[in-house]
């Protein structure tokens, strides 16, 4: 979500132009993947309309443990029995003389208890029964679908321009981060059809890690779709026109981004990662800048800033990570020398079947 594939240009004529100001403003929305959409989103699934996650939720609890992949273990060689030791059988001819059998020993005879002993004895002390522990209470699991709700502002004065939807579905080891977007009203003078970003991969325990990242357009005249793909074995990414690039630890797409530091979260007051979209690599380096108190729908809370030092294009960002929602983005600005837009949490949603649990 901190990353364009390039930034929109004006001429300072178009400039002066407030339609031109505001169609600027929503290129450099679509070109940042969907991390500012100014579109009321749909999250769909196979292709059907389905409602957004209705319960909202006010913390998260801790993400689950990553599961390591198992190893197949190499079948053992099988072993040879030992030789059976055969015991001598003695010659027919010679047959041993039968040994003598011991004589019983006397019995002996109780000792009687004397009435002063059995007096003296001490009587049995009664059974004390304790109650079993109780059973420890299980820590709150994330629910198996989250979304994260944003709406969109365009400039820093509050102007809403719609909402962002991001969804995480997660298994044991495996992760999809999906959002689709599509233009209504005033947009859709500027864009049509539908556009969808995915990112599948695993869970490891340094967070998130993609294998593919995938933005399609539909509804259009020429529908069309982009992915990249990662080989982390061989440290490579393929992007599209087939071009191949190296990878370096850490490297995420724009969607992971987004809940990386809720699985990993920073430990320094600075980060360096890249990003990689589906036609470049993106280097960044981020440094903390204090704390601030981000007013949301359902409360106040302490966000660390982190601002943007040194990166590959003209874009600066400032995002706030709130420790209380377990580094969760709370609120995100990016702008260039054209335009300015910002996303602000506005509920984290879950189904209303484990909301109930």
């Amino acid at each position: 979500m901190f990353t364009p594939d390039s930034t929109a240009m004006v001429t300072h004529k178009g400039w002066r132009d407030p339609r031109r100001v505001l169609a600027v403003a929503l290129a450099l929305s679509a070109l940042v993947h969907l991390a500012l959409t100014q579109w009321p989103v749909h999250i769909t699934e196979d292709g059907e309309s389905t409602p957004p996650l209705a319960v909202a939720i006010t913390e998260l609890p801790p993400p689950p443990a990553p599961v390591a992949a198992p190893v197949a273990k190499p079948r053992p060689k099988p072993r040879r029995a030992p030789p059976v030791a055969t015991a001598e059988v003695p010659s027919a001819s010679v047959v041993p003389e039968p040994a003598p059998e011991p004589e019983p020993a006397p019995a002996e005879a109780p000792p009687s208890e004397s009435p002063t002993a059995q007096a003296d004895a001490p009587e049995p002390s009664p059974e004390v029964t304790t109650a079993p522990p109780p059973e420890p209470i299980p820590p709150k699991a994330l629910p198996p679908r989250v979304d994260l709700a944003y709406r969109a502002f365009l400039g820093t004065q509050g102007f809403l321009i719609g909402q962002a939807v991001y969804r995480l579905d997660h298994g044991a080891r495996d992760y999809s981060i999906s959002t689709v977007a599509e233009a209504r009203g005033l947009a859709s003078l500027f864009f049509h059809g539908q556009g969808r970003a995915t990112s599948i991969g695993t869970i490891t325990a340094n967070g998130l890690q993609p294998s593919t990242f995938t933005i399609a357009r539909t509804g259009t005249n020429s529908d069309r779709s982009e992915s990249a793909l990662f080989d982390w074995g061989a440290l490579t990414v393929l992007l599209k026109d087939n071009k191949s690039e190296s990878l370096e630890l850490p490297t995420f797409d724009p969607l992971v981004v987004l809940w990386q530091f809720y699985f990993a979260p920073p430990d320094t007051d600075s980060m360096q990662f890249n990003i990689a979209t589906t036609r470049k690599i993106y280097h960044y380096s981020f440094r903390r800048d204090g704390v601030e108190t981000i007013e949301l729908p359902f409360g106040n809370v302490e966000a660390e800033i982190w601002r943007r030092e040194t990166g590959d294009g003209a874009l600066d960002a400032v995002v706030w990570l709130a420790p209380s929602l377990r580094y969760v983005a709370v609120k995100v600005r990016l702008s260039n020398s054209r335009a300015t837009v910002e996303l602000l949490l506005d509920s984290i949603r879950v189904d209303e079947t484990v909301a109930q649990q």
